[in-house]
């Protein structure tokens, strides 16, 4: 997978996260079988921004040469699915979120091999591998 691919899926991905965090934000703690509260709601909504700002972020960065900022993103979004997958898989088990949690879990994990398989081919450009 390229950087740019990786980086376009994450960026849509984010938006769309994004757009429902931010505006309805009961539907998609509903859709794990959360119980609505408003500081759920309110974190939320918080998160949703974040995710719009990521989403912005990568999409002016899907067309960046080997650089070490193209290193960073890819190696922060790598620890960030890497760890995302692990806790929808640990809350799940815990019974605290139902099984639509997997969705989220099987991107991300798309997302951890597309991330780390940029990653490795960067380094290799790089020489440091």
């Amino acid at each position: 997978m390229s950087f740019s691919f990786v980086v376009t899926v994450t960026a849509v991905a984010a938006f769309i996260l994004g757009v429902g965090w931010l505006f309805f934000a009961p539907v998609l703690i509903r859709r794990w079988g959360m119980q609505v509260h408003s500081e759920t709601v309110v974190v939320g909504r918080r998160l949703g921004t974040a995710y719009l700002g990521i989403a912005i972020i990568l999409l002016l960065a899907r067309t960046a040469p080997l650089s070490q900022l193209r290193l960073a993103i890819s190696a922060g979004l790598l620890f960030a699915m890497v760890v995302l997958a692990m806790l929808g898989v640990k809350e799940y088990q815990a019974k605290r979120v139902n099984a639509s949690i997997l969705i989220s879990v099987a991107l991300e994990v798309f997302l951890t091999i597309g991330y780390a398989q940029v990653l490795v081919d960067d380094l290799k450009t790089l020489s440091v591998l």
